[in-house]
């Protein structure tokens, strides 16, 4: 251990082995250290399910109901992959995606006046679904094909609005859109935690509804894909990436201290020897003097053992309720997976109920959500911080990354690795670019 290294990297979480995997693809050489015996940090899938009770400090053993401990991978984080998002991207261009498998999610809801309805993002579903009146349809349909046709550089498809100026509430009012379409627009296709994006610039809103409907496009059922044996997967085939490439990976590493001189990093310390480095990154459990707190998340880990009631019976579902219809800020999200992933003992269904916390009573604003999901076998209750890191790590080389936040997808966590890459070399994240050296390596076309 001790050497020198272009980079060290502290923590196994997702965001961490991306951008070690990446790093080393880049040629650089990479020591990668958890003080974790297990990978993946605060985004790791926990197994057997009694490791999930001591986490939680529930007395007493999982009951015999349960199934076998070891049929369990729970994921503390939950979120699903865009089929057209930047994750997949990453997970195409690296490669990683030979030591997986996905399956589609069955299907999108979202929670209207306290019941759930599947989210229409397709013409054909949009016009039998039971959330708008007839009238609403037609507009919302006419507003579908302006997205699909949208190109910022083809102005002959802006029909007047300047995708850099015109707010996006111009563009519902264009289309005359009532306010619960609105509301599954922002909330359920372009995935908006809170309202804020309604006065600002409609570009990013019309794209991230095109992505939706590509990613929809792509499998027919949802636009999301979740990896089998959980998500403690994602964070294992970087990792693996990595070591191809010279990464050197040690778990169960208590780290003692990070060195910095005359304020950069140069090194870290553990169990008596010294890591030397250039640049380091690092989750912000490392760093807590470095991090400020932004607010926090509430996550509830249900255990189940029936479907949803009203999702069709689905072995797998997200639910979104947007925060208008239950007098809040911010969204609550439900993700719902099963045996059917290899995550659950037979016929066993695990929901995570997760939003931002907006006040001192956490548990009472995910009532809504967990109405849906009665009753309930046995809950698993966290409230994590939301961390940021206080500098861009430019001076100390220290680069941060931040709190996996309460979105049920990973578009967020994507453009954190971005900008943490566009801080450490300078250059724009450039997928052409990975794929490119990957194929000089194996020395493929």
């Amino acid at each position: 251990m001790n050497e020198e290294y272009d980079v060290i990297v502290l923590g196994t979480g997702l965001t961490e082995c991306i951008l070690s995997g990446i790093m080393s693809v880049n040629g650089k050489k990479v020591l990668h250290m958890d003080r974790n015996p297990y990978y993946g940090g605060e985004s790791a899938s926990i197994t057997p399910l009694e490791d999930l009770y001591k986490r939680f400090k529930i007395p007493g053993a999982p009951p015999a109901s349960m199934g076998r401990g070891r049929d369990w991978n729970v994921d503390l984080i939950p979120k699903f992959l865009m089929a057209n998002g930047q994750l997949v991207k990453m997970l195409l261009y690296t490669e990683v995606t030979r030591y997986l498998d996905f399956k589609v999610t069955e299907g999108s809801f979202v929670y209207k006046g306290g019941k759930i309805y599947k989210v229409p993002s397709t013409e054909a579903e949009a016009l039998a679904s039971s959330l708008m009146g007839l009238f609403e349809k037609r507009r919302f349909r006419k507003f579908l094909v302006y997205v699909a046709n949208f190109d910022e550089k083809d102005p002959r498809t802006l029909e007047g609005i300047d995708p850099k100026k015109t707010a996006m509430r111009e563009v519902y009012k264009k289309f005359d859109l009532g306010q619960d379409v609105i509301d599954f627009t922002g909330h359920a296709l372009a995935l908006y935690r809170t309202d804020d994006y309604l006065d600002q610039p409609c570009c990013e809103t019309i794209n991230r509804i095109k992505l939706y409907s590509e990613s929809l496009a792509r499998y027919g059922k949802s636009p999301y894909l979740y990896p089998l044996y959980g998500l403690g997967e994602l964070p294992q085939g970087f990792a693996r990436l990595s070591a191809i490439y010279g990464g050197t990976y040690m778990l169960n590493k208590p780290i003692e201290e990070i060195i910095v001189q005359n304020g950069k990093v140069i090194g870290v310390k553990s169990e008596g020897e010294i890591a030397r480095c250039k640049q380091l990154i690092c989750d912000p459990s490392y760093v807590k003097d470095r991090v400020e707190k932004v607010g926090q998340v509430i996550r509830v880990i249900c255990i189940l053992s029936h479907p949803i009631k009203n999702t069709n019976d689905a072995n797998s579902c997200q639910i979104i309720i947007p925060q208008n219809q239950v007098n809040r800020k911010s969204d609550i999200y439900v993700c719902m997976i099963s045996s059917a992933h290899n995550v659950a003992a037979q016929g066993k269904y695990i929901a995570i109920v997760s939003t931002t916390v907006e006040t001192k009573e956490p548990e009472k604003e995910i009532r809504p959500a967990l109405e849906l999901l009665e009753p309930i076998e046995q809950k698993f209750v966290s409230i994590s911080d939301l961390l940021v890191p206080k500098d861009l790590g430019t001076e100390s080389q220290i680069f941060i990354s931040r709190t996996y936040d309460a979105t049920t997808h990973f578009e967020t966590t994507c453009d954190d690795i971005k900008d943490i890459y566009k801080r450490m070399t300078g250059s724009e994240f450039d997928f052409e670019e990975m794929k490119r050296k990957k194929n000089d390596i194996y020395g493929e076309d």
